[in-house]
């Protein structure tokens, strides 16, 4: 047995493996080390090997002394690096100097998420400089952020000047500086005429998708085929990330894959001799390359694909594994910051899983009856999945158990839209007609994909916890191991574990949806865990609820409101256009019905107005901006407007003082909602004489230490809700702001500790629940308080105070009582409030932390 074994695994070649494993271990070190202490590394690793050279006899030192080389070669290269960056002209200058710089543009420009002036990032090369009187010239890298009005139709090789400002970055980044442009680029140089036929084919292809097919496949197929996401719906990128089928969102190693296929397949009928076929395939990869833009996953497949092509002339077909750890050594060696790539790292290891376990794999399910097409698709869908799940874990903080199904039922659909894609992209320019057609037969396998992402990511718990970082990556990788070790060796463990997968599929899910139930019954307001950021959401009616900011990112809202079977916002509130509030915005509108968007008063040098303004058209919602003293009623909750007042939102402004401020009543409970304001303008609103006094306060700024006592205690809440990120690098909630809300007597809950957080009851007899969340602790069930539902903290509630309110001075004229018009009602949820897209309405919440 040892010996079929021996024999089954004796094609594989691994001894440059730990050469690559070397130079990516020096590589990810180097930016923390000085020139210095690399060269001393260097050196030591060439000692090493000299000494070790007269004893090369045995394989094992021959590996061994590839790897000191390996360690000798990346550790002189990094310092010559680090040197050259330390001294470079531009590095002195970095600090918020502003300079006239000529730039060489390396990539494409990258959209900058968030709601503001739209903006743009691209890589480039700075080759000249010139501060006040010095000129010089230079080669040094960095990254520029510039208006995308501006910059967006710059084309990688061409030359353009601007003036920037400089700014220091860690040597992590593998950058020299980081710049933000100052004015418009102005043409030095114009791109090659191959790279704008390039750019001519891409921007061709996104007409084409845009008029030929519907809303989002119009954005995905760019993606798909070309690596073009300027278009790609956000909503829809969440989805595929959700499904784990980020990696068809973009240009990878499968679409090299499925070209460099799609050529050689009819070479290799005609029984064209080797070499022919790999120079053909070579000039296909490289024009592939040209088309689609060297960005990083697609670099690491081209020259996989290029060294396998050498392997392939050399009539070494099964030199894989030595192709990809040569591929991965030099791209390393080029570019240093592929080593702290997660992009770079799935690649790797899904293709080194593709090449190591799909062949083995598919040859056993075709020993049991399966098709070849069918095994080939199960197998490297599966290796890749396993493969890539520790790091997505630890990336994400998420494990999709629906990811292989997801990966699955995609498969068949990749290579017609990719080869269709393509096909259209090449016959445009020619013959618009002929791209036309098949631009429209590449969108039914897009449409599919789109289907299969969304069904996928609407799944309940499709994506489920898990402890992010380095060490949720390792518990992972350690418990597949154990798992795949143990049915390996112990067959007989097979049956019995497809029956514990089975059974968890069967009986755990169900189980777990049952007593994962939320929201809790009669819940009022809920604080969606999103980050860093503020989302907050008042339930009015079965399916139906208002939106208070939308956090930093489209998933985390887009989740929530999922967990709440939430499909209608009638009214949706931005206390500000801080990107930490609004960023999300594009996950909460799309695919529910809106009514109404509002904020309040606006500084008029505020350019984020006009992309709101077109987010909401987009979502069919009328745009509102409200002032102290409005009131708006939506099914029971009743808000009003206590801040700011108009004549303050003045050009100079800070925005987190413009917080729209707003007092919210459900069932006799009183929230009062702060947006980010800080302590001048806390103190402002004090000032005006306002009615501050809330039972639950949403904390100004996520904790910030800026915050008025005074303010605070003003409130008299009893309850203080934090919506927060974990581990963020503002050192939020600060310590200052707890010891404040201890003062003031409030029970403070945070979503970085608790997860979603949820305030529910009536008057009288109310309390916070929490769903939990995976960096959570655990917390013991808690018995049921007397006219609470299960699982809800119940909060002492002070006798409240009967004093006359006090009417706001200097409040705006106002619309009170305006009842608010409900949003449209095509699809009205049932009694049960039922999701839709695999949403549930549950019951009972998770049990909240003790004390």
């Amino acid at each position: 047995m040892r010996a079929g074994r021996d024999r089954r695994w004796s094609w594989l070649d691994l001894r440059l493996v730990p050469v690559a494993a070397a130079v990516w271990v020096v590589t990810l070190v180097s930016a923390l080390l000085p020139p210095a202490a690399l060269l001393v590394v260097a050196g030591a690793a060439t000692l090493a090997a000299a000494l070790l050279a007269p004893r090369r006899g045995s394989a094992g030192v021959l590996v061994l002394l590839a790897v000191l080389a390996a360690v000798a070669t990346a550790a002189t290269v990094a310092a010559v690096r680090g040197a050259a960056r330390a001294a470079s002209p531009l590095a002195e200058v970095a600090g918020g100097r502003t300079v006239d710089v000529v730039l060489e543009v390396d990539g494409d420009p990258r959209r900058v998420a968030g709601v503001g002036p739209p903006r743009v990032v691209l890589d480039v090369t700075v080759t000249a400089l010139s501060d006040d009187a010095d000129a010089v010239e230079l080669s040094a890298g960095a990254v520029l952020f510039a208006p995308a009005q501006d910059w967006t139709g710059v084309l990688p090789g061409e030359v353009v000047r601007t003036r920037a400002s400089v700014a220091t970055v860690p040597a992590t980044e593998g950058v020299v500086a980081r710049l933000s442009a100052r004015g418009p680029p102005e043409p030095v140089q114009g791109p090659s005429r191959l790279q704008r036929a390039a750019g001519a084919v891409r921007d061709g292809l996104a007409a084409t998708a845009r008029r030929v097919l519907d809303t989002p496949a119009d954005g995905l197929l760019p993606g798909l085929v070309v690596g073009d996401t300027r278009g790609l719906d956000p909503v829809l990128e969440e989805d595929f990330r959700r499904a784990g089928l980020s990696h068809l969102t973009a240009v990878s190693g499968a679409n090299v894959a499925i070209v460099l296929t799609g050529v050689l397949a009819p070479l290799r009928r005609r029984a064209v001799s080797r070499r022919v076929q790999a120079a053909v395939a070579l000039v296909a990869l490289a024009g592939f390359v040209v088309l689609v833009r060297p960005d990083a996953s697609v670099v690491r497949a081209a020259a996989m694909g290029a060294v396998t092509l050498l392997a392939l002339a050399a009539g070494r077909a099964r030199a894989a594994v030595p192709a990809l750890a040569a591929s991965v050594a030099v791209l390393l060696l080029l570019d240093p910051r592929l080593a702290r790539d997660a992009g770079f790292a799935l690649s790797v290891a899904a293709t080194a899983a593709i090449v190591l376990l799909a062949p083995g794999w598919s040859r056993r399910l075709q020993r049991r009856g399966w098709p070849r097409t069918p095994a080939d698709a199960v197998a490297v869908a599966a290796a890749a999945g396993l493969a890539t799940a520790p790091l997505v874990a630890g990336l994400s903080g998420l494990v999709s158990p629906v990811s292989l199904a997801a990966n699955l039922l995609a498969a068949p659909a990749v290579a017609p839209a990719t080869v269709l894609g393509l096909l259209a992209a090449l016959a445009g320019p020619v013959l618009p007609v002929a791209g036309d057609a098949l631009a429209w037969l590449a969108g039914w396998p897009v449409r599919w994909l789109v289907l299969a992402a969304r069904i996928a990511a609407g799944l309940p718990d499709g994506a489920t916890g898990w402890p992010a970082g380095t060490g949720g990556a390792l518990l992972l990788t350690v418990l597949l191991l154990v798992a795949g070790l143990a049915l390996w060796r112990y067959r007989r463990l097979r049956p019995l574990g497809l029956a514990a997968l089975l059974g968890l599929v069967l009986l755990g899910w169900p189980l777990r949806q049952a007593a994962d139930g939320w929201p809790p019954a009669g819940a009022f307001l809920v604080a969606c865990d999103v980050g860093q950021g503020d989302a907050l959401v008042l339930p009015t009616a079965p399916g139906e609820g208002v939106l208070v900011d939308a956090g930093p990112e489209v998933g985390p809202v887009d989740r929530c409101l999922d967990r709440l079977g939430i499909d209608r916002l009638p009214l949706v509130l931005l206390s500000h256009l801080d990107a930490d509030h609004v960023g999300g915005l594009a996950g909460a509108l799309g695919g529910r019905e809106v009514g109404t968007v509002a904020t309040g008063t606006l500084s008029p040098a505020d350019e984020r107005a006009g992309p709101l303004d077109a987010a909401a058209a987009r979502a069919g919602a009328a745009r509102e901006v409200l002032v102290p003293g409005d009131r708006r009623e939506v099914g029971g909750v009743r808000l009003e407007v206590l801040a700011p007042p108009p004549e303050i939102a003045t050009a100079a402004a800070e925005p987190n003082d413009l917080s729209l401020v707003v007092r919210v009543t459900a069932r006799g409970v009183r929230v009062l909602l702060t947006g980010d304001l800080g302590a001048a303008a806390e103190a402002r609103v004090l000032d005006r004489g306002v009615d501050l006094r809330a039972d639950v306060l949403k904390v100004p700024h996520h904790g910030s230490a800026d915050a008025d006592p005074a303010f605070l205690a003003a409130t008299g809440a009893r309850v203080a809700l934090v919506s927060v990120g974990a581990d963020n690098t503002y050192g939020h909630p600060a310590p200052r702001l707890l010891s404040l809300l201890a003062r003031a007597g409030m029970q403070v809950h945070r979503t970085d500790r608790e997860g979603d957080l949820a305030v529910a009851g009536s008057a009288g007899t109310w309390g916070v629940a929490v769903r939990g969340s995976p960096g959570a602790a655990a917390a013991p069930p808690t018995p049921a308080a007397p006219g609470l539902p299960d699982g809800v903290l119940p909060v002492p509630v002070a006798r409240r105070d009967r004093r006359r309110a006090v009417t706001p001075s200097g409040c705006g004229s106002g619309t009170p009582g305006t009842d608010l018009p409900a949003a449209g009602r095509r699809r009205r949820g049932g009694a049960a409030a039922l999701p839709r897209r695999g949403r549930r309405a549950r019951r009972g919440p998770r049990a909240p932390p003790a004390g």
